[in-house]
């Protein structure tokens, strides 16, 4: 079975370059193209992709939107959309994933790493440019790190009253908390 992929960026050269690429692949047929996000999203309906290729910036409906509309409609198997894009900034990166985006790629990926990264998201998995994993995960961390009220507030916590906060923060029920319990005899 193909995977059929939709591409969506203003740039002709680089959506011709695109199809050529994919279309040389065995699994893999493009399925349209569209210059803007509105065309996206009329393709989309059309062609029911299992994966589109979503520039962000475009002309009139911009990627994100395109992005939203497209995964917001209910499609049996719902397309899986890739942002691929030369803007990484962190709000875009935000954005595009809690929109549902199920990828987010710099234009200057390698061509197998492109036709990889569709062959996985269309599989259902996920994937980052390298460098936005690693900005993720330092926002990630930084959220996780408490400020100098919260530290000061958990010192005055007793050691139990601490393992019972942790207990609760694991997820554990009032019954499964005294099994789990250090305290616990």
């Amino acid at each position: 079975m193909s995977i059929r992929v939709l591409l969506a960026d203003d740039q002709v050269l680089l959506r011709s370059s695109l199809a050529m690429l994919i279309d040389r692949e065995p699994d893999m047929t493009v399925v349209g193209e569209a210059g803007d996000g509105g065309d996206a999203i009329t393709l989309a309906r059309e062609h029911r992709p299992d994966v589109v290729l979503m520039d962000i910036r475009m002309p009139g409906t911009d990627g994100l939107e395109a992005t939203a509309q497209i995964l917001g409609e209910a499609t049996s198997p719902p397309a899986r959309v890739v942002m691929l894009t030369t803007c990484e900034l962190d709000e875009y990166v935000l954005r595009a994933l809690r929109l549902g985006a199920s990828g987010f790629l710099l234009k200057g990926v390698e061509p197998a790493e492109l036709l990889d990264a569709i062959r996985l998201v269309a599989a259902g998995d996920a994937l980052l440019a390298p460098s936005v994993t690693r900005r993720l995960l330092e926002r990630f961390a930084a959220l996780h790190e408490p400020g100098p009220e919260l530290r000061r507030r958990l010192e005055e916590l007793t050691p139990r009253e601490l393992e019972v906060l942790r207990l609760v923060g694991s997820g554990l029920s009032n019954a499964e908390m005294p099994t789990r319990s250090s305290s616990a005899r």
